[in-house]
């Protein structure tokens, strides 16, 4: 048996709220949150059907800019809901302030849906600290909560540091604020419980309904194994696949030992049920003979004050084969020359070894970014490459 499949316009949250109402439920068609309105990807007819159990199709680029179109049963997203809410104390209310055609501000309605609580929107526009402490303030539940990508919890500890009491009280309201998206740092984690904030940092994928792992440890009964240094997960909040693409589907889903597990793409270890993600198996180079993980690289340059929203590219070297460059938005306060390179090479040095130091740091003024709101690394590596851009 199949489905309708429904575009909504993820501008409009509330009606996305509605829709996934009805998609769990069975009474409506799958929902396809779109970022901006109506229109089905092209080749697709307004027609379009999936299989019965799906509820949510999530679209993303991908960070290599590859589209995915990732198919969600019912199921999976309610037991995602279900071990969300084991794991954080209980159902309560939330406030949406990721758009909603993320997998993690979808996730945020179904949560809510399965707790019969209505979420508070923060709606569209650039991300307000203030603006945000005053809709929280209007959540009525004994049980709150929110979901956070790093640059918006930075936001928010930059104007409790900078003096603003009320972002301080509305942080500190909330049970438990989910941070994910991106690697949180141990910096920006310590400053945000300094002020109060109650931090699960997660790893998830759409692939996984989302976050599956808090704070290290898989939820509910999600289960994490690493397979000759790549992470799998199995569990019951595993996509389908991917629809319109059988051969991506069996490259990344598979049976073994009688469970069905997605392969990550992610390098990282388990031990004792701690799961530890190194970073992508694809953000490898290899510079003068060795070895360098760029994600590790990337985790060291941010934890450099003013450097917190900077990514890390290769560039091709003449010497080296291939070199790690930082890409950082101007306006930091951290394009200061020679200085400030040396100091990112001797920390990166320092952390994940020579080979890592990266060859120079390109100040743009502004990080290209995918629909999901993730650094466009692809656009990025092409600005590594020469653009015109100034080098700090």
């Amino acid at each position: 048996m199949t489905r309708e499949v429904r575009a909504v316009d993820a501008g409009q949250p509330e009606t996305v709220f509605v829709a996934l109402r009805d998609a769990l439920a069975g009474a409506g068609p799958a929902v396809v949150p779109k970022e901006a309105g109506g229109r089905l990807p092209d080749g697709s007819t307004d027609k379009e059907t999936v299989a019965q159990n799906v509820a949510l199709v999530i679209e993303t680029s991908g960070s290599t800019g590859v589209p995915k179109r990732v198919a969600l049963s019912a199921d999976a997203l309610l037991a995602s809901a279900a071990a969300s809410a084991g794991a954080m104390g209980g159902q309560g209310q939330w406030v949406l302030a990721l758009p909603a055609h993320y997998v993690a501000g979808a996730q945020v309605l179904v949560r809510s849906l399965a707790a019969e609580t209505e979420p508070l929107y923060y709606g569209g526009g650039h991300f307000d600290a203030a603006r945000f402490a005053a809709l929280a303030g209007g959540l009525t539940h004994d049980l709150r909560y929110t979901s956070l990508v790093p640059v918006q919890l930075a936001r928010l500890v930059d104007a409790v540091e900078n003096g603003d009491r009320e972002v301080a009280k509305a942080l500190r309201r909330f049970d438990g604020i989910l941070v994910g998206g991106q690697a949180l740092t141990p910096a920006l984690r310590e400053r945000a419980e300094d002020a109060g904030a109650r931090i699960l940092s997660t790893y998830g994928s759409s692939e996984t309904a989302g976050g599956c792992v808090y704070d290290c440890a898989p939820i509910g009964t999600t289960a994490v194994r690493a397979v000759d240094g790549l992470l799998e997960i199995a569990g019951p909040t595993l996509a389908e696949g991917y629809l319109g693409d059988e051969e991506r589907t069996h490259a990344a889903f598979h049976e073994a030992d009688g469970h069905r597990w997605y392969r990550t793409g992610d390098l990282g270890s388990v031990d004792e049920g701690r799961v530890t993600v190194f970073g992508r198996a694809d953000n490898v180079i290899i510079s003068g003979g060795e070895k360098v993980l760029l994600d590790a690289v990337e985790q060291a340059v941010r934890s450099i004050p003013g450097l917190e929203g900077a990514v890390v590219v290769a560039s091709a070297d003449e010497e080296w084969g291939q070199v790690p460059v930082v890409v950082a938005p101007r306006g930091t306060g951290r394009t200061d020359g020679d200085g400030l390179l040396r100091e990112v090479r001797a920390l990166v040095a320092e952390r994940v070894g020579r080979a890592g130091a990266p060859a120079r740091v390109l100040a743009v003024a502004e990080l290209p970014v995918l629909s999901s709101g993730k650094p466009d690394r692809v656009a990025a590596a092409r600005l590594a490459d020469g653009s015109g851009e100034s080098e700090a």
